[in-house]
């Protein structure tokens, strides 16, 4: 066909229905391009271990502060700062300050914060990065080789998980802070950054195993404390 002819024929057609004359000449879209992505931030998920590594990597080189950690991890700041507290809570030197310190991210869990909020002089005071460092190139390799068998499952309400795991780690933080048993800190302390990691992992089937080990644990502890109380009142009325 010539070009005058197919110019003729394409003025017809326009003149004679000009909206099925578009429908045909405009391109339909396949059925998987009318499927809508999510956006790539949305189904992204990171790692305990790669946000661990990568906080290493932004730190300040000499110090950092409270205010800067929660700052850094955004959403994943309570679950992260939990763990870390945790981990340092495990050394016998430094169990007391830690369980302190945890009680306060735990308590606005319960409350309904969506990030923590420490006192200004607690937030800014500085702290030495290579304790942080120290944390981190110990906690890196254990955490990769437990990521292996962890990951999302068991999908539980955020609101719900958050208040649950608010109240045990205040109880576990409250006997890291009270008992006066020495090495008594290592299963509390280890209980909440087992809590910690299941929660920041989104792994419902762990925080589940978790959070019921965490009530054994606690009244175990309970009935000791109970029985010793009786054995101490027995003793009294020999005298």
């Amino acid at each position: 066909m010539r070009s005058g002819d197919l110019q003729c024929v394409i003025r017809k057609d326009l003149s004679r229905n000009p909206i099925s004359y578009l429908r045909r000449m405009t391109p339909y879209p396949r059925t998987s391009e009318l499927k809508q992505k999510p956006p790539r931030a949305a189904r992204a998920f990171i790692r305990a271990s790669a946000a661990l590594q990568r906080l290493h990597e932004e730190a300040p080189k000499d110090h950092f502060t409270l205010s800067w950690l929660v700052t850094s991890l955004h959403q994943r700041s309570f679950g992260m700062i939990m763990l870390l507290l945790a981990l340092a809570a495990i050394a016998p030197g430094v169990s007391i300050l830690a369980g302190l310190l945890l009680i306060v991210p735990a308590l606005q869990m319960i409350a309904g914060y969506s990030a923590p909020k420490f006192p200004r002089p607690i937030a800014d005071r500085p702290l030495g990065t290579r304790h942080l460092a120290a944390v981190v190139l110990r906690a890196v390799p254990v955490l990769k080789y437990l990521e292996t068998m962890i990951h999302p499952r068991w999908h539980i309400p955020l609101e719900v998980t958050k208040r649950i795991v608010g109240t045990v780690v205040v109880i576990l933080s409250a006997t890291l802070v009270l008992s006066p048993i020495p090495l008594s800190n290592v299963v509390p302390a280890l209980l909440i950054a087992l809590i910690s990691l299941a929660y920041l992992e989104e792994d419902g089937l762990l925080l589940s195993i978790a959070l019921l080990a965490a009530v054994i644990v606690l009244t175990v502890m309970l009935l000791a404390v109970w029985e010793t109380f009786l054995g101490a009142k027995w003793i009294s009325k020999l005298w």
